[in-house]
């Protein structure tokens, strides 16, 4: 005996999925405006880095949490897959388009890194749960992509206490700024009514 999948069930996949000009335009304005915080991130970290580093080599990965929150605060809010590694991408190309200590092209392969993390936490949820706990989730992936992305470009050779420090301050960082920030930054938005054309805004108003 077949099962046959409802074509009516499909039709609802897929809308669910399919990407609306909306969505394109809100998940743009998401990605610039995150590429805009990172540029000022880029010379606002410098300070607090200074501080960090003597403290304990590896420290510093507690500042990563601003350069991550573009993918998971993107995905929350569009709710489609490719939001995650669209709007950090996005966030990642103002930042090398302006310039910055890093480069172009290092810039946005770091964009691309720390999207892939978050949009896979969403992936493993397949795209249909949006709580506290997965948006920490996704913090945490963005941050651990990205913090071994870093530790092989910018810090190969480095110790195993600076390796396991790093690490665990970045995806605290992560999961922390990147994701719970992102998750009540996203239901702050949607009780003004400015979701309203999202499921993520409808939802939030609809429990209010």
């Amino acid at each position: 005996m077949s099962i046959s999948t409802s074509p009516s069930t499909d039709r609802t996949t897929t809308g669910r999925f399919r990407w609306r000009v909306v969505d394109i335009v809100v998940a743009s304005v998401l990605g610039v405006a995150a590429g805009l915080i990172f540029l000022l991130w880029n010379i606002g970290y410098l300070g607090p880095k200074s501080l960090l580093e003597p403290l304990l080599p590896g420290l510093q990965g507690l500042l990563d949490g601003p350069w991550l929150f573009a993918g998971v605060l993107g995905a929350l809010i569009i709710r489609k897959p490719g939001a995650a590694l669209y709007t950090e991408t996005l966030a990642a190309v103002v930042s090398a388009l302006v310039g910055n200590q890093w480069g172009g092209f290092l810039t946005l392969e770091a964009g691309l890194v720390q999207g892939l993390g978050a949009e896979v936490v969403f992936l493993i949820f397949a795209y249909r749960l949006w709580n506290l706990p997965v948006a920490i989730l996704a913090g945490a992936g963005a941050a651990l992509f990205g913090g071994v992305n870093n530790l092989i470009l910018w810090y190969a050779g480095a110790d195993t206490t600076f390796t396991v420090v790093y690490l665990i301050a970045t995806i605290v960082s992560g999961a922390v700024i990147a994701g719970a920030l992102s998750w009540v930054l996203a239901r702050g938005l949607a009780a003004t009514g400015a979701l309203d054309r999202f499921a993520s805004g409808r939802e939030r108003r609809v429990r209010v």
